[in-house]
């Protein structure tokens, strides 16, 4: 078979089978369950490099081709899925496709980018990344579903429009050069907990 299978690959085929259920849920108009992936994606994500690195004795090959699945992965997940997401909660006028498209766009440049940047990177020093160029496109796994989390307070139409004004927001900060820091494993512990209480607000709603 074609590919590298073992365990490291096991959670990033996850975040994709989560955003492909999650797409399945949104056409169906169940924005919360889709969202709930959404979250799930993230999460999936958010470990899969700790538990690659777990494997010793990776190959070159074996660790360029976890980079590209992830990367490939991650478009879909994070820079497509919230998208549709978008879309099938109501906005699919032509603006908001333009910002949907430019949403996508900025994601697979920053993807783009950040692969070449981080293998140059690496060629000349084995320290571990401390900052990103830019807002890491999983960060949207937490943003969009915090935003529906607003239909409580302003009602639907109005977080619709939060929604498409964020996704135009978001898709500038992932191309705007600014650092981010790159958080370690408590960080991912605290954005987990977020994630929990956003998760918990979902299932309220």
């Amino acid at each position: 078979m074609i590919g590298y299978y073992n365990y490291t690959v096991i959670l990033t085929y996850l975040s994709l089978i989560s955003a492909l259920f999650g797409t399945h849920l949104a056409f169906r108009g169940e924005p919360v369950g889709a969202l709930i992936c959404l979250l799930l994606c993230g999460a999936f994500d958010s470990f899969d490099g700790m538990v690659a690195r777990t494997k010793k004795g990776r190959t070159e090959e074996e660790k360029k081709f976890g980079i590209q699945i992830d990367s490939l992965v991650d478009m879909f997940s994070f820079g497509i899925f919230p998208a549709i997401i978008g879309y099938t909660m109501g906005l699919n006028g032509w603006l908001w496709f333009a910002i949907f498209a430019l949403y996508a766009i900025c994601a697979v440049s920053r993807l783009g980018y950040f692969n070449v940047a981080e293998e140059m990177r690496q060629k000349e020093t084995t320290e571990k990344r401390k900052y990103y160029q830019g807002l890491p496109v999983t960060s949207s796994s937490l943003i969009f579903p915090a935003v529906y989390l607003l239909k409580a307070a302003v009602g639907l139409g109005t977080m619709q429009g939060i929604y498409g004004i964020m996704m135009l927001v978001v898709a500038l900060a992932f191309v705007i050069d600014f650092k981010v820091i790159k958080p370690g494993l408590k960080g991912i512990l605290a954005m987990g907990v977020v994630g929990v209480f956003i998760f918990i607000g979902l299932i309220l709603l």
